[in-house]
């Protein structure tokens, strides 16, 4: 069976040349074009395609709307994006949405035929520069756990490495022992902080028990 194509651009002249390259390529079909993300997704019902060659930046509806309620609509088609565009706020919102490869305009006609292929049988295509900005975002350093603690909550970590017990936190920071079980109830909910025995360790691993200005907290950070 042929892979049937539908092509999703706000060009005409796009949309033409694509469809033109495509019918000469064996085992393509090319069932349908559209010029912005609302035709895409009647087409979509229609003639319930196998891959879409999607543009991002169209009129009444974008290529990331499209491709996330195309993907709802039609559980097993893959979306490539085919765009100009190589920032940040196009290229996760659209993989994010249900895009399964993502190619520039720039790309040679065999590549984009070869990530028809690829996509039909399952296997992503990413331009370079997508893969790499993939690899910055999923090696980016994440926050230790104790960087997003209310300034009350670091307050209470640093008492809790410094063996204190509830009742003697309560009394030094002047707050009820209600208060200081949920401030140490949410610093629980940190990863790898499961009791206050963990916590208490953390806490002096990371040189926090003797902390005084709690220097590790934003100045912004909320006070309760």
């Amino acid at each position: 069976m042929p892979i049937r194509t539908l092509i999703v651009d706000d060009h005409e002249l796009v949309r033409r040349g694509l469809s033109t390259y495509l019918m000469t390529e064996e085992g393509i079909e090319v069932v349908g074009e559209a010029a912005n993300g609302k035709e895409a997704l009647a087409s979509i019902r229609k003639t319930r395609p196998d891959v879409v060659l999607m543009d991002l930046v169209m009129e009444e509806m974008d290529g990331v709307e499209a491709t996330r309620e195309a993907v709802q609509i039609h559980p097993g088609i893959r979306v490539i994006v085919l765009t100009s565009y190589i920032n940040d706020d196009k290229v996760f919102p659209a993989l994010e949405a249900g895009a399964f490869s993502y190619l520039l305009k720039t790309a040679r006609a065999e590549e984009i035929t070869a990530a028809i292929r690829s996509a039909h049988r399952g296997e992503s295509t990413l331009e370079p520069k997508v893969s790499a900005r993939l690899l910055k975002r999923v090696r980016k350093p994440q926050p230790l756990p104790h960087q997003d603690l209310t300034i009350r909550e670091g307050e209470v970590l640093r008492l809790l490495g410094q063996a204190k017990t509830n009742q003697q936190i309560a009394d030094i920071l002047m707050i009820g022992i209600k208060t200081v079980k949920t401030h140490v109830s949410n610093i629980l909910s940190k990863p790898g902080l499961e009791d206050r025995t963990q916590a208490a360790v953390y806490a002096v691993k990371h040189g926090l028990a003797e902390e005084t200005d709690l220097r590790w907290n934003s100045p912004d950070r909320p006070s309760r």
